[in-house]
């Protein structure tokens, strides 16, 4: 038995397969659609299993199962869409008052025996200084590409 059962009205049937039909929709979003049709228990819908929708599409029994719940817990958008995400993957490593140490030690004197500043260099400084614990040089590079960018806007 489902616990999330899909009963599409006729407007939201009729969405779904225009955009099925549709040629420029993504991909991710035209197969949750055509998931979303197949699993329509109302009148007009045909109602099949997860695992016929699964092996039809080519995808998992848990993807199809995910789709559905995203529809009856956060509706049709939710369901179509891919989900936000919360919150970012990794904390930033240089947040504004750490990158405004960066800027004003590379508008400094470079280190003796060095005519400018190198990436490496600055993560060194920063990381000397206890501005953070470790920092690749990729790192420094862009935060300053990102104040270069800032400052010509």
């Amino acid at each position: 038995m489902k616990r999330y059962v899909v009963r599409l009205s006729a407007e939201e049937r009729e969405g779904l397969a225009g955009l099925v039909r549709k040629g420029t929709v993504a991909a991710r979003k035209r197969m949750h659609a055509q998931v979303l049709l197949q699993t329509d228990e109302s009148e007009r819908g045909p109602g099949w299993t997860d695992a016929r929708i699964a092996e039809g599409l080519g995808i998992g029994v848990r993807t199809v199962e995910s789709i559905r719940e995203r529809l009856v817990e956060d509706g049709l958008e939710a369901a179509l869409n891919r989900k936000k995400q919360s919150r970012p993957s990794r904390e930033r490593l240089l947040d504004g008052e750490k990158e405004a140490k960066l800027i004003a030690i590379s508008c400094g004197e470079p280190p003796a025996g060095r005519e400018r500043w190198t990436l490496r260099l600055l993560a060194d400084r920063l990381v000397e200084l206890r501005v953070v614990e470790s920092i690749s040089h990729e790192t420094v590079r862009q935060a300053m590409e990102k104040k270069r960018a800032e400052a010509v806007a």
